[in-house]
């Protein structure tokens, strides 16, 4: 069975008086067999800080440049993010796609580096509200997937976060048959491209608009193994119900 996983992404948000908030998320952790993983994913400022109190939490970057080292200012490497602590990246987020230029095989190259370095990647698609109005969203992902994703990975060093960028940050949510629908087809094409054990053990995260209100609904959809979640990863208050649904989601899959 997939362990479940709760990922914060703080994106440009937070400082260090911010990692109280993270004692608080410590504090209120479910326990036992069902308990999910927790990943927060801070500003490049927080990663060392966090890393060194936040365990059983782990910590991870935001991005990461494909070169090892080199004249590539403000930019960090996989290797550094390791030194700093992280255990995981975020990759392809549609932010750094949008805001950055970022295709498909700048991810990808970024990808090989940070799992040439032992990092978890979490590869990040989905689809504009455009391309899901024209019907074009398994499209979308489909090209995303096979451009995104190296060649050689294992299902315990990758995470596929779906998060259609209509719905970040705006309140909107798709349907949970909208949700199914789409990470069937991711399984799907995992399946079929790195074969049955890598393609069933890649844990699936939903992102976009996650809160406590709606999580619970969006985890008992086929194939959604967690959550990437932005604004409500900030404060203990919004992330540990969250957290606590994803757990509970875990034991009744354990119970069936």
């Amino acid at each position: 069975m997939r362990r479940k996983l709760a990922a914060g992404n703080w994106k440009m948000n937070g400082t260090g008086a911010d990692l109280a908030e993270v004692t608080a998320m410590q504090a209120g952790l479910p326990k036992g067999a069902e308990a999910p993983e927790v990943l927060i994913c801070p500003p490049a400022t927080l990663i060392q800080r966090m890393a060194a109190m936040a365990a059983p939490i782990a910590v991870g970057g935001q991005d990461c440049h494909s070169a090892e080292s080199g004249a590539h200012t403000g930019d960090l490497s996989a290797a550094m993010l390791l030194d700093a602590g992280a255990s995981h990246v975020i990759l392809g987020h549609s932010e750094r796609r949008t805001d950055h230029g970022e295709q498909d095989e700048d991810v990808r190259a970024k990808a090989r580096a940070a799992l040439a370095q032992g990092l978890t990647v979490v590869i990040c698609v989905g689809e504009t509200q455009a391309q899901r109005e024209s019907a074009n969203t398994l499209g979308i992902i489909g090209g995303q997937l096979a451009g995104s994703i190296p060649d050689l990975v294992t299902g315990d060093r990758l995470v596929v976060a779906y998060e259609p960028v209509w719905a970040i940050g705006t309140g909107l949510v798709p349907t949970t048959d909208q949700i199914g629908e789409v990470h069937g087809f991711i399984r799907q094409r995992l399946e079929r491209r790195f074969g049955a054990g890598v393609g069933r053990s890649v844990r699936l995260l939903y992102g976009g608009s996650v809160k406590p209100g709606n999580a619970a609904e969006i985890f008992a959809v086929a194939d959604v193994d967690g959550a990437l979640v932005g604004g409500a990863s900030l404060k203990a208050k919004d992330f540990l119900p969250i957290i606590q649904a994803l757990a509970d989601a875990g034991a009744r899959e354990q119970g069936q």
